[in-house]
């Protein structure tokens, strides 16, 4: 059993709103006037969950980097999705499956917000790569704002492989890059979709981007060429809802 600590009112509440059962213990700093803590201390104690005050060098320590702002909670951590996952995925999503896949996202704040945007977006599932790419930190939970706990997660052993299994699955894929002349917004982005991106610097490794069936970019008349992938995360995803005619 793995376990780890989700600090921050908006994590905490995500967790116990959306996976209560694998909340083992709250601890709240002695003495917070805080009434979103208050809220989330009464909710831990109607869901049976112990509740302990301690001392606020305490929850520093079990924070690390991240701000806990007087709460955090022990949470029992489920076992990671693999790439075996990812047909069974498509097939209960049928043809409004849509996956967001992240190659290489290394920033646990960057991974944060496309967890935010993706869990908005009502995303199928986000698919990283095991290795090279951060995991679900306390700092990635907080970022993504209790998105964490409401998409699935598919930690990818192989991400070409992983992306083949996609394809066989009916989903089609569309990578996002500056240096191409295809624009995001002239494909077709209904159906069975995955959307694409790199991560940080490099952007999409060379196998990922030759498994794309189309490569495209989003268009910025600015004098800026590129937008952080969190950003680009949140166009491309509302983007293909508003096609499908989803995002009112």
């Amino acid at each position: 059993m793995s376990e780890t600590w989700i600090v921050g009112i908006n994590p905490v509440e995500g967790a116990l709103a959306n996976d209560p059962q694998r909340v083992r213990e709250l601890l709240v700093e002695q003495g917070s006037h805080n009434p979103r803590v208050a809220e989330l201390l009464e909710q831990a104690r109607a869901l049976k969950i112990p509740v302990h005050a301690r001392p606020r060098d305490q929850l520093d320590r079990v924070a690390g980097a991240a701000r806990h702002q007087g709460v955090a909670a022990r949470y029992e951590t489920p076992p990671p999705r693999g790439d075996a996952e990812l047909p069974a995925l498509a097939e209960r999503a049928g043809a409004g499956a849509l996956f967001l896949v992240l190659d290489g996202v290394t920033d646990p704040h960057n991974l944060g917000a496309c967890l935010r945007s993706a869990a908005a977006a009502n995303v199928t599932a986000v698919v990283v790569p095991k290795d090279r790419a951060v995991g679900l930190t306390p700092v990635v939970r907080r970022a993504s704002a209790g998105g964490a706990d409401q998409v699935p997660l598919v930690a990818a052993t192989n991400l070409a492989r992983a992306l083949r299994t996609l394809k066989d699955a009916g989903v089609w894929l569309v990578g996002l890059a500056g240096d191409t002349e295809q624009s995001l917004y002239a494909l077709d982005l209904k159906g069975p979709l995955a959307l694409v991106l790199g991560g940080e610097g490099e952007g999409m490794r060379r196998l990922t981007r030759e498994a794309c069936d189309f490569v495209a970019r989003i268009p910025m008349p600015g004098a800026m060429e590129s937008l952080n992938v969190s950003v680009a995360t949140g166009v491309a995803l509302f983007e293909a809802l508003r096609q499908r005619g989803a995002a009112s």
